[in-house]
């Protein structure tokens, strides 16, 4: 049942390479957003602070590692694991500001400020609300989300991977070059002939034939034949009356 823990790799492809685009935008997102107008302050791009490291970065790093282990893995276990990683780097996107502003007491940790902005049509509410849910709230939801697919997929045992597992594995099956390969002598093999019955054992005369084109035969000491007898004397028919 080994074969059975495997499964084919397309199926994390899409789920995979979705969590890393969402993990790099949460990593990357307070650092180029001040470049369209979409940030948290301070607004200035690539400028680092403790929040955007605890609270961007490092989750989207972990959602990112998520997602490329998802796409290179065919192990139900790794891809498993993969997933629930995915889904925690997605709630700490939700949670992780009020986490440790009110559960860790460090105050000093903390994402910023929406930068109000008006314009598209658009409230200074209104914007900043989309840079809330632009760059946490639902960067992890959806990262959750996608996660959670994730888990139920590698989860899944199709009628395909039960198959599948009753074949060769040709995975880790040895290739052979044709430069490699080499023609295999034929093997000479010996079938022995059945015995002859209890009375038809080749006689000393049979032996004694000579090959077939040599026109001699060895002498024998004894004919297999009975000499013939020498004609007796023959005596007049006397008729009587």
């Amino acid at each position: 049942m080994a074969a059975v823990a495997r499964i084919p790799r397309r199926r994390g492809g899409v789920c995979g390479l979705l969590l890393v685009l969402l993990g790099a935008w949460g990593g990357l997102a307070p650092f180029v957003g001040p470049y369209f107008h979409f940030a948290y302050t301070p607004d200035k791009a690539w400028a680092y602070t403790t929040g955007r490291l605890y609270l961007s970065v490092i989750p989207g790093g972990v959602a990112l590692l998520a997602g490329v282990a998802v796409l290179l893995t065919r192990s139900r276990a790794l891809g498993t694991i993969a997933g629930l990683l995915g889904a925690l780097a997605g709630a700490w996107f939700v949670i992780g500001a009020g986490f440790v502003t009110t559960v860790l007491s460090r105050p000093s940790i903390t994402p910023g400020t929406p930068v109000p902005h008006s314009g598209y049509g658009m409230a200074s509410t209104q914007w900043s609300y989309l840079e809330q849910m632009g760059f946490f709230t639902g960067v992890g939801i959806l990262i959750i989300v996608v996660a959670a697919i994730v888990m139920g997929r590698f989860s899944l045992l199709t009628a395909s991977d039960a198959v599948d597992a009753q074949d060769v594995d040709f995975d880790n099956y040895p290739v052979t070059s044709p430069s490699e390969a080499t023609l295999a002598e034929p093997v000479a093999t010996f079938t022995p002939g059945p015995r002859p019955f209890p009375g038809e054992e080749p006689t000393q005369t049979q032996d004694a034939v000579p090959p077939f084109g040599t026109g001699t035969f060895p002498a024998t000491s004894a004919s297999p034949f009975p000499p013939a007898e020498p004609p007796g004397p023959t005596f007049p028919r006397s008729s009587t009356r």
